[in-house]
């Protein structure tokens, strides 16, 4: 519809994906993927504006075969909220306000959490799971 070139579509896509390698690298490391099979997963985000992430997120998930997979967020645009009911096995939209005009406009502070925050948040999980 926006006849956008296809080129310009696979830089975009492979941009995204060495973006995603990194990430897995950097927040991983050496630790093993988990495994999902036959689990309940729970995907969190911020929030869902118009969802594209998190049903990718929740298509590249199912691959995994979850038991129970859930969406859950604090905000999310009612229509949008509503669409997941037919992808994954629950949703949690805690708000669904009529008025959704984007995620960070329900957030008192809405910036990014950065690589350093997302491995010391790692690291202490791991290190509570190592307690059990």
């Amino acid at each position: 519809m926006l006849r956008v070139p296809d080129d310009a579509l696979a830089r975009v896509a492979a941009r995204e994906q060495e973006e995603l390698e990194r990430r897995e690298r950097v927040y991983r490391g050496d630790a093993p993927a988990p495994e999902l099979r036959g689990r309940t997963v729970i995907v969190v985000d911020d929030g869902l504006a118009t969802g594209s992430t998190m049903r990718a997120a929740a298509q590249a998930l199912r691959v995994h075969e979850p038991r129970w997979l859930v969406v859950a967020v604090p905000v999310a645009a009612p229509e949008t909220c509503n669409e997941f009911r037919d992808i994954v096995d629950d949703v949690v939209c805690v708000q669904t306000p009529e008025r959704f005009q984007a995620v960070g406009l329900w957030y008192e502070d809405f910036s990014q959490t950065t690589d350093d925050e997302v491995r010391a948040l790692l690291r202490e999980q791991r290190s509570h799971e190592g307690a059990v």
